[in-house]
């Protein structure tokens, strides 16, 4: 029998690493009663949240990211922090399931006990990000990690995403896999707040040097998104450490930046409204999608649409004359 939220919300306060993972577990939970605890619960951690660093880390298929994300993270614990990772994993088309190796691939971090890893898996969600991750990461905040790193699925335009939900946006790119600018898109390139040349070591070293002259000028062409703040193009290696301490001085810098100047807090509640209307559209989609009428019309229209005896503007607006239905209904 489950808890009740005022259990969760005590254990989540008092740092109770199982009870952070329990109220994930119910986070994530597609079934109504779990949904609605979790936004209880949710609810009374928001006072205790907003404290944290929020980083946002994408970047091209070899890049190294949970590699970096190791390095990077077991530096944050060993200076005092404590780091909350959420790596979403790229789930299957088919199936719905997902590999959740996260932990697995940084092995070190995983038994860090200043360290929380939690892998979700990204659903289908556009963006490369699970659709609560938001909320799991406000239930981090509040069980006392500072910093919280979310890990995406890769890079794509949709990537973005990820963008209105972090302080600060990080592509991890590399060095000698051809042609640089070509690995990216220019939309990933325009919300980044700084871009990481990785395995910069041994006879990498000058492609990497090379990679991040490029990406300079390349970042020189593009409209900066924020008038506070322009990205650096940095270099580092995961496997020496040599230039994480730079990224997180970045970092810092981009935070003292944006907060003296307002921009920070602005940013915070655009991304708390952005995600209310994401969740809004989500919710209407599925209701407008289980309600029995539409499904039954549904059903004959992809029939009509896939014989070419209904046009697919046709279906769909016929599909949309059930909403006055729908609302007269529910009154």
């Amino acid at each position: 029998m489950l808890k009740s939220p005022e259990e969760y919300v005590e254990g989540i306060l008092s740092h109770d690493r199982l009870a952070l993972a329990r109220t994930i577990t119910l986070i994530e939970s597609t079934l109504p009663a779990h949904q609605e605890r979790a936004r209880i619960i949710v609810n009374q951690l928001l006072p205790h949240t907003g404290k944290g660093i929020r980083i946002g880390i994408t970047g091209v298929p070899g890049a190294g990211k949970s590699t970096y994300i190791e390095t990077f993270g077991t530096m944050l614990t060993e200076i005092g922090h404590k780091v909350a990772v959420l790596a979403i994993d790229p789930s299957s088309s088919r199936s719905g399931g997902s590999i959740l190796g996260d932990k697995t691939r940084m092995e070190k971090l995983a038994v860090n006990p200043k360290a929380f890893i939690r892998p979700s898996p990204s659903s289908g969600t556009l963006g490369g990000v699970g659709r609560k991750t938001r909320e799991t990461m406000l239930v981090c905040e509040a069980a006392g990690y500072d910093v919280a790193i979310i890990e995406t699925v890769g890079v794509g335009q949709s990537e973005t995403t990820v963008s209105s939900m972090v302080d600060f946006f990080l592509v991890l790119m590399i060095a000698g896999a051809g042609d640089e600018l070509q690995g990216i898109k220019k939309g990933v390139l325009e919300v980044a707040d700084a871009i990481v040349i990785n395995k910069a070591d041994g006879d990498n070293v000058t492609r990497a040097e090379i990679a991040q002259r490029e990406y300079e000028t390349a970042l020189h062409m593009l409209m900066p998104n924020s008038p506070n703040w322009t990205p650096p193009v940095l270099t580092c290696s995961s496997i020496n450490g040599n230039g994480i301490d730079k990224i997180w001085e970045t970092i810092k810098e981009h935070r003292t930046k944006l907060t003296d100047c307002g921009e920070m807090a602005s940013k915070r509640k655009t991304q708390a409204l952005d995600w209310m209307s994401f969740l809004l559209d989500d919710g209407l989609r599925q209701w407008f999608y289980n309600t029995p009428d539409v499904k039954k019309a549904l059903n004959e229209l992809q029939k009509d649409v896939e014989s070419k005896n209904t046009s697919p503007t046709a279906a769909a607006d016929m599909l949309l004359r059930f909403l006055p239905t729908i609302g007269s209904t529910t009154d």
